[in-house]
């Protein structure tokens, strides 16, 4: 008798793991996709995972056949150690749609998650809403959308796209803290192309519409392109890596051979003597960070500022620099966003910010204003602003009337502000400030150009400086550019406690 009950239990266990049948399964291979099951596998540490509502099926009484799992596996393992719950489309089962059923695990383990404290994960495989479930499906993704608002802030989220996400569906992954998506394999958008074609008579492809590349690189829904689902497994835990658990706990300590008083004579030699030629602050922040290790974030979007983690000392640092190799790293309406965002989640979860400052200001253009860079530059503003973790600033080169100020300046409240001596602060650059103080000089010098220089390096050595700041204690500290990753480490040792008590209230009002 027990033994029969035994059986029947390995025997559901077997057609639940078997999800759609072998046929599904071979289908999904065939199109260089790994089934959900092997996904999980490749994510979490070997023998870590525990699955929830394994044998949960959907409601329909007149389904020819139902499946266990209802096309989302759902339950909580480990990577690298570390605690975390997670939900995997089946696109083996019914296309991977989305039923009343499966959107109950899937806010289910949302749930778990929030009440332990640990990283949700998500991995997206999906046909989209189940059709013949109708408004039960729909109301499976208002669910799941009102706990990607709960857990925003309080665990990390991490959405992997690993396949088909249309419809109402992408607003799930939109929600959470970061999306990676695999190349030639994961697309999302609202609209598929048959109805682009239908309502617009546009042709447009699949990848075009909604590929990797297209939202790594244009909407900056991806934050990240990996080339592969093995390649999409490791920039998940590398990114977990950076993040602490949740938002009451500080980012993992890593051990590091780096030592923190490394200095590099050759920091300065990145900088160009001209201010407006061209380099990569990149090279910069591998200078600084530990091992020369970082993780840079929405790196094929808004490329005039980078984003991304590194650590300073074993200390999970969020960096924001602006990029003077792509738009001189001037500021627009995407970098903007790309940054408050990403400054607004190192806030969430306690890490502390360091800011690489050369910009030579906003973006000039009908088409900036039109779109609204008074409103979306706010935004950085805001961020900044709104920001209580360690904020350590560093000028590098220019920085120049609002985008200094947007760039994490004392006013903002920044903690430490450094300034290299090659620093140039001021309302305007030398150029158009000399432009406009001896505009009449200039019209009636008999040579104008020659005028305009000689003022311009007048203007430049007497108050686009780091000096007049310093005096005024705008700049803390003057430093020579070989040191900048002691002093920052300093720095961010000597914050390590900071507290910062802002006015009680709901939540500010950021011009969205």
């Amino acid at each position: 008798m027990h033994e029969e009950k035994i059986k029947r239990l390995y025997d559901l266990k077997k057609a639940a793991e078997i999800g759609g049948g072998e046929e599904r399964i071979a289908a999904q291979h065939s199109k260089g996709k790994l089934t959900a099951r092997e996904r999980i596998d490749l994510l979490l540490d070997p023998r870590t995972f525990l699955e929830i509502d394994k044998y949960t099926t959907h409601r329909d009484e007149s389904a020819s056949q139902k499946f266990p799992g209802d096309g989302v596996i759902t339950g909580f393992g480990r990577v690298d150690g570390r605690l975390v719950f997670l939900y995997a489309y089946d696109f083996t089962i019914l296309g991977g749609s989305l039923g009343e059923m499966a959107g109950k695990k899937i806010v289910k383990i949302m749930e778990h998650a929030l009440k332990v404290g640990a990283p949700l994960l998500g991995i997206i495989d999906s046909g989209g809403a189940r059709i013949q479930e109708g408004v039960l499906s729909l109301d499976g993704y208002g669910d799941i959308f009102f706990h990607n608002t709960l857990a925003s802030g309080a665990v990390p989220q991490i959405t992997a796209s690993i396949g088909p996400c249309a419809g109402g569906a992408v607003y799930s992954p939109a929600m959470t803290d970061f999306v990676i998506m695999v190349e030639n394999v994961g697309q999302m958008f609202v609209t598929g192309p048959e109805v682009v074609k239908e309502v617009l008579s546009q042709d447009v492809s699949f990848e075009e519409l909604g590929g990797a590349r297209t939202h790594a690189s244009k909407s900056g829904v991806a934050h990240f392109i990996a080339r592969n689902e093995f390649e999409c497994m490791d920039k998940i835990k590398k990114l977990l890596s950076y993040l602490p658990q949740n938002n009451t706990e500080a980012p993992p300590l890593a051990e590091t051979s780096d030592d923190p008083n490394r200095i590099d004579p050759n920091l300065v030699n990145i900088l160009p003597e001209n201010p407006y030629q061209q380099y990569d602050m990149k090279q910069i922040i591998n200078s600084i960070v530990d091992s020369g290790e970082f993780m840079e974030v929405h790196e094929l979007f808004a490329e005039n500022i980078v984003i991304g983690f590194g650590r300073m000392n074993g200390r999970s640092v969020g960096i924001v620099a602006n990029q003077p190799s792509y738009l001189a790293g001037a500021l627009d309406i995407n970098s903007s966003n790309k940054a408050a965002r990403f400054i607004r989640f190192c806030d969430a979860y306690n890490i502390p910010i360091i800011t690489l400052v050369d910009t030579p200001g906003y973006l000039p253009g009908a088409d900036q204003e039109h779109n609204g860079i008074i409103r979306h530059g706010s935004k950085l503003l805001f961020a900044y602003c709104e920001a209580t973790v360690p904020k350590i600033t560093c000028i590098i080169g220019k920085a120049y009337g609002g985008a200094y100020i947007a760039m994490g300046s004392k006013n903002l409240r920044a903690d430490i502000n450094y300034a290299w001596p090659t620093a140039e602060i001021a309302v305007l650059g030398p150029e158009a400030a000399i432009t406009i103080i001896h505009r009449k000089d200039l019209k009636q010098s008999p040579d104008a150009l020659a005028t305009k220089k000689k003022l311009a390096k007048e203007f430049r050595d007497k108050f686009a400086n780091p000096y007049i700041a310093a005096e005024k204690g705008i700049i803390d500290v003057v430093i020579d550019p070989m040191e900048t990753r002691p002093f920052i480490i300093r720095a961010l040792e000597s914050l390590a406690d900071k507290r910062e008590i802002r006015p009680p209230k709901k939540h500010g009002n950021i011009n969205l």
